[in-house]
């Protein structure tokens, strides 16, 4: 009898998964199969999993594709394995990924989305300080990409000057995100705080391309300086994690190279599709690696 192209039985960190419909086609526009999709992750996963440490997981599911209906899942998948770890937090039981089996299960079910908050869990049902800072900058048409890296030189700028490092992520959206490492001393409310202090701000000083406040008839052709990604009950798209976008687009962290050719209106830019952002890591390696330290999450 012959072997069905569309199931296969592997091994994985360990663990024997079977993997399904490997040939359903999940990006109509570029005809990326799920197949691909878990390929994919498999050769990113050394980085993504890096990002993905300590934190609990939502994910966004897309059972027939990105033409069809998604639906966001914080909880534990019904069904799970045993040995997919996971956490209660409050009144949710989040998994927790830290290798590629655990990765590759959940996107065995469809979860094209990683979405993670800015703080890690240190035990059971505790969440630590965050420890990174996150900036997402939203662009309100006919603004951006480019808009958004010119406002994200603004923003390094600023913070560059209380002596943060920041690293522009594209998001495989619309927009982009920048990240700062910190030091674990304050809270989910401080950190906030201070990035709504810094989208005033810079409201104020640029009222033509920057906007801070939430309500969506001020932000066409404007860039809305998103502060509230730092609320502790907030995730953002984790740092390589594909879109549920027409094409296969991912969050790819670039340089700051790019971002000032692209403000300066030496070179377009554009999100990055999957096969790309494996091949800027054969190029760049891990730009956010500066990100990643001994981290506070369960070991």
């Amino acid at each position: 009898m012959a072997s069905d192209p569309q199931t296969a039985r592997v091994e994985v960190a360990g663990r024997t998964l079977k993997l399904s419909s490997l040939e359903k086609v999940m990006y109509p526009a570029t005809e990326t199969t799920k197949g691909e999709i878990l390929d994919y992750y498999a050769r990113v996963s050394p980085v993504m999993l890096t990002h993905l440490h300590g934190r609990p997981v939502t994910r966004v599911r897309w059972p027939h594709g990105v033409t069809g209906q998604s639906f966001f899942e914080k909880n534990l998948p019904s069904g799970a394995p045993s040995w997919l770890d996971r956490v209660a937090i409050e009144t949710v039981v989040y998994p927790m990924v830290r290798d590629l089996a655990d990765l590759t299960y959940l996107v065995n079910l469809n979860s094209l989305e990683f979405h993670t908050p800015q703080w890690c869990v240190t035990a059971p049902g505790l969440r630590a300080n965050p420890d990174r800072l996150v900036i997402d900058l939203d662009p309100g048409k006919p603004a951006g990409l480019t808009e958004c890296c010119i406002v994200a030189l603004l923003v390094r700028d600023r913070l560059g000057q209380l002596g943060m490092e920041l690293f522009p992520v594209s998001s495989g959206s619309k927009g982009m995100q920048l990240y700062a490492a910190l030091g674990g001393d304050l809270t989910s409310d401080q950190v906030r705080d201070l990035v709504a202090q810094l989208a005033q701000e810079l409201t104020k000083q640029h009222p033509d391309l920057v906007v801070w406040k939430m309500t969506k008839s001020l932000r066409p052709g404007k860039v809305f300086l998103d502060w509230s990604q730092n609320v502790a009950a907030k995730t953002t798209i984790t740092p390589y994690s594909l879109r549920g976008t027409p094409a296969p687009w991912a969050a790819a962290p670039r340089t700051w190279a790019e971002v000032e050719a692209a403000a300066a209106g030496r070179g377009g830019i554009e999100q990055v599709l999957f096969d790309e952002v494996l091949e800027r890591l054969e190029i760049f390696g891990d730009l956010l690696a500066p990100l990643v330290r001994a981290s506070p999450g369960l070991a």
